[in-house]
């Protein structure tokens, strides 16, 4: 018979020897892709975002940057660093959502046509006038992110669009003095260029770094940051801790990307900032460093990226 997929949350790991940051986490969103059900047909705990926070503490994940990337959620996410003091925050308006702003609806090399909701009837050019206006109003707005290209989902009419988003994101990162926060799918050398073209922000960070060894040199001479997620726990991915093992450890972050990207061995069940720590593991044992020395570089690095909590 086969055995039930479980799809509850996994129990917590054992705690870190020193407190490290959740570089990018969706708090907001974590209900959204909960399952009703665990595998014994039991109701699924939905934490509150303060125990989220909590169960993240517990185990020695004692900040987080919580990341808003469409307009609901960069306001949402305003509100939140505001109220939890071991929050800082990222807002932008993310490439999927940029080419639904700008009205391309194309159907994209997943085979699927992206719907446009009551938020997109904003033009572009004013939901990123939005972010600025938030990100200016509240000093506890650390990044512009997640911003980058997406060529996954979007064909050559939306690659246009996300490209002009990208560098009015890399600009007014710049313009505020703040780190930008990238998402790159299917699309490492498409960012890159646009990077290296506009000029990178002083503190460019990649959010779920994956790309391979050669681009991880290219960033890490660059000065750029790569933050390492679940992926980087998934037996089949040899590449990506290849890349990871080819950057100095001062140039790595490590996050969530919660609700999406959950560690090995728990992928397919709920992810939250309490599950860091596989992932940190996954780090000191690809570099080779004592843990307790990772977590501290991994903590000041964060801390030299965003300031101080």
């Amino acid at each position: 018979m086969a055995r039930k997929r479980e799809r509850g949350w996994p129990h917590a790991p054992e705690a870190l020897p020193l407190p490290v940051v959740d570089n990018h986490t969706h708090l907001e969103s974590i209900p959204d892709v909960l399952p009703d059900v665990d595998e014994a047909g039991r109701p699924v705990l939905v934490p509150t975002i303060t125990e989220h926070i909590e169960n993240a503490s517990a185990v020695g994940v004692d900040r987080m940057v919580q990341v808003g990337c469409d307009l609901p959620s960069a306001r949402r996410t305003d509100a939140l660093v505001r109220e939890h003091r071991a929050l800082l925050g990222a807002i932008a308006i993310h490439p999927n959502e940029a080419t639904l702003h700008a009205g391309v609806t194309e159907v994209g090399p997943d085979g699927l046509t992206p719907i446009p909701e009551a938020r997109h009837a904003v033009g572009l050019d004013d939901a990123i006038a939005q972010i600025a206006e938030i990100a200016r109003g509240n000093d506890r707005i650390r990044a512009i992110g997640e911003t980058g290209m997406d060529l996954f989902r979007t064909g050559p009419q939306g690659a246009a669009v996300q490209r002009d988003s990208f560098r009015a994101h890399i600009a007014l990162a710049k313009e505020l003095g703040l780190p930008l926060q990238i998402h790159d799918r299917d699309a490492h050398a498409e960012v890159i260029d646009v990077l290296l073209a506009d000029g990178a922000p002083e503190r460019t960070v990649f959010h779920c770094y994956s790309g391979d060894v050669e681009m991880a040199r290219l960033c890490a001479d660059q000065g750029w940051y790569l933050s390492f997620a679940g992926p980087v726990t998934f037996g089949a991915n040899d590449v990506l801790r290849a890349a990871l093992a080819a950057v100095p450890l001062g140039q790595v972050l490590v996050e969530t990307d919660a609700p999406y990207l959950t560690p090995h061995p728990y992928r397919g069940r709920p992810n939250a900032p309490y599950l860091l720590p596989h992932t940190v593991r996954t780090v000191a044992q690809v570099t080779g460093a004592p843990l307790v020395d990772v977590c501290a570089r991994l903590s000041a690095t964060a801390e030299q990226v965003y300031g101080a909590w």
